[in-house]
């Protein structure tokens, strides 16, 4: 990022720590990353139970999806309007309440008898995941002022999001096999007891702006139906197609609840997302990059662990194992060196390299054969995820950058809600693009292990590309220099 952007940051945050100096801000930032690790490792530690689930209690196959799609619509849908919210109410109640709603819910979906016990309860932990996820950005940038401070800070909290995804297979596959699938969200008891009992006296209590500031119920409507419209359309690409009058109408349905939503904004006295935050370039550049590198790396996480199991015969564990390489590669780089790069060429700089390293990675995949040897066509294809390790930090703080203190909540929230738009996108695109290779291959004659590894190297092949697009954007929207 550059001086200018940097020293505006800082500036727009408070002007001294909470009470308790630096012990009181690194503690205030364990709780934040535990409950991001928690947020994370539900994400990712359902998938591998979910044939357990599925045979447990009963799903249709098309009803099993809901498992992941109840919570990922909930999560996405919300983020925004739980971030501005707790610019308005305070953000440590946000996150105290959202962290309570997901440890209950927890609770109840590890008890669940049925299917639609369980789908209700997913939809719950999205609702308290949103509450927590929002606001913890909008924390953080607010405690850590300085600036080589705030980007160990972010390096710190980005590697915790980045390594969840990884631990979680890994714990998922080890729970479901040792225990029960029930198991995987019991874990999450004492992970969210330990965040809300250390939460209350580490997190600072800044009261909040006030309902008065932007208590706007039509826009809130507007914003939550059409974001929810929109990725419950995207979820169900795979099992209606992009051009089915479901996708194409849904689509069209919350491309308008959106575009009423920003009217709203433009003309309303106290608009729930005041729209000056786009202001930004830097801010609307990053959300922008992020939304596509967040979509290509799902080929990775996913197409990758799909090859492991459905082409190579690897167990749940044996796969959540083989992609801890990443997961190492992504701390080694985030928590050893990322806040010293970013100090010392910029985060824009940072972001490039990062993404260059990503690009070699997916490239790699694209040749990836039936018969992989994981040392050889694998392993180095993990260690290059540690493009990821300097990509999201510097990402994140280019993305907080442009904030106001008074926008802090909506700029993590605004975040955070592009990386799971990402996300949905990446889930729709590439894996419906797969899915027909695969079709395709099978009815040409190859054989099924021939036709899934042709599939996911189209889907890598895609995955490469939106990530030489976000580079383009990047280095076009971004801006450039160098901080001290």
């Amino acid at each position: 990022m550059p001086a200018a952007t940097a020293t505006a940051a800082a500036r727009t945050s408070p002007a001294a720590p909470p009470a308790g100096g630096l012990r009181s801000r690194w503690t205030a930032l364990a709780v934040l990353s535990t409950g991001m690790l928690m947020t994370i490792l539900d994400g990712s530690i359902v998938t591998v139970a979910m044939p357990a689930i599925q045979s447990d209690l009963g799903f249709t196959p098309a009803g099993l999806s809901w498992v992941v799609n109840a919570y990922l619509i909930a999560f996405g849908s919300l983020l925004l309007l739980a971030g501005r919210l707790g610019d308005l109410i305070g953000r440590k109640r946000m996150f105290l309440a959202g962290t309570a709603v997901f440890t209950a819910a927890s609770l109840l979906a590890g008890f669940a008898t049925s299917p639609g016990m369980l789908i209700a309860a997913r939809f719950l932990q999205g609702v308290g995941s949103a509450m927590a996820s929002a606001v913890s950005l909008g924390i953080l940038v607010t405690l850590f002022t300085e600036p080589r401070e705030r980007a160990r800070a972010i390096a710190v909290f980005s590697f915790t999001g980045a390594a969840g995804a990884s631990l979680g297979q890994v714990l998922g596959g080890v729970l479901t096999d040792a225990l029960d699938w029930h198991w995987i969200f019991f874990i999450n008891l004492p992970i969210g007891a330990a965040a809300l009992a250390l939460a209350l006296p580490a997190l600072p209590a800044v009261r909040g702006l006030g309902l008065r500031a932007g208590a706007d119920v039509l826009g809130a409507v507007l914003v939550t139906s059409g974001l929810m419209t929109g990725i419950y359309a995207v979820v169900k690409v795979e099992e209606h197609g992009w051009t089915s009058a479901h996708t194409l109408g849904l689509g069209t349905l919350a491309a308008a609840l959106l575009a009423g939503f920003v009217v709203r904004q433009a003309r309303t006295r106290n608009p729930l997302m005041p729209l000056r935050i786009f202001r930004s370039r830097t801010v609307t550049g990053a959300n922008l990059v992020q939304m596509l590198m967040v979509a290509a790396l799902f080929s990775f996480q996913i197409l990758v662990a799909l090859h492991l199991q459905r082409v190579q015969g690897y167990g749940a564990a044996e796969t959540g194992l083989a992609m801890l390489p990443a997961a190492l590669a992504i701390g080694a780089v985030s928590l050893g060196v990322s806040a010293r790069l970013n100090a010392r060429f910029g985060e824009r700089t940072v972001l490039l390299a990062g993404l260059a390293l990503l690009v070699v990675g997916l490239a790699l995949l694209t040749r990836l054969p039936v018969d992989a040897d994981y040392v050889t066509d694998l392993l180095p294809v993990m260690l290059l995820a540690s493009g990821f390790g300097l990509a999201l930090p510097a990402l994140t703080t280019l993305g907080m950058s442009g904030a106001g203190e008074e926008d802090a909540g909506l700029a993590s929230g605004l975040f955070n809600t592009t990386q799971q738009i990402g996300m949905a996108l990446g889930v729709a695109v590439l894996s419906t693009l797969a899915a027909s290779r695969t079709e395709a291959l099978t009815a040409s004659g190859h054989g099924p292990a021939e036709a899934l590894t042709g599939g996911y190297h189209l889907g890598f092949a895609v995955g490469a590309g939106l990530l030489i697009v976000a580079t383009a954007l990047a280095a076009g929207l971004l801006r450039t220099g160098r901080r001290s």
